[in-house]
């Protein structure tokens, strides 16, 4: 007797398009599987001060963020360097110092933080969150007050 071909179905063969994409999608990760949120926190807010200061290429920080809060720094990151133009004041490196961080994490591979900064002129605080994709941090939402 002639053994059988198997019957079972690759998983090449079996899946569809829709679920070869969803293989191939970002993929979300657990907080247990993610590093500690607070050291990206503070370089994130640096590079984005850096960058609304005009002394660091947004480009830099790409990596980081999600698609629509690293289009609203661009966006913003713009009109920071327009201003500057219109006053005819050079881009220099702030001096800002983090007095205070604050994180809660609402959901499973979710942190929402404000980072207290201390400038020259004032005191500002930026907003974060920061969601696990792929197996690391990436900041989906971002505010500057």
């Amino acid at each position: 007797m002639a053994p059988r071909p198997s019957t079972a179905r690759t998983p090449a063969a079996s899946g569809s398009a829709l679920h070869v994409a969803e293989y191939f999608a970002p993929q979300r990760t657990s907080t247990d599987a993610l590093p500690d949120p607070e050291p990206l926190l503070k370089n994130l807010t640096i590079g984005v001060l850096e960058v609304l200061a005009g002394v660091r290429e947004v480009d830099q920080l790409a990596r980081w963020f999600g698609e629509d809060a690293f289009r609203a720094l661009v966006t913003r990151a713009n009109l920071s360097a327009r201003a500057r133009s219109a006053r005819g004041v050079a881009a220099a490196r702030p001096a800002h110092r983090i007095l205070r961080i604050r994180h809660d994490a609402p959901a499973d591979g979710v942190v929402e933080a404000v980072v207290i900064v201390a400038g020259p002129a004032r005191t500002r605080a930026v907003a974060l969150r920061l969601e696990g994709w792929d197996g690391r941090w990436r900041a989906t939402s971002l505010a500057l007050l």
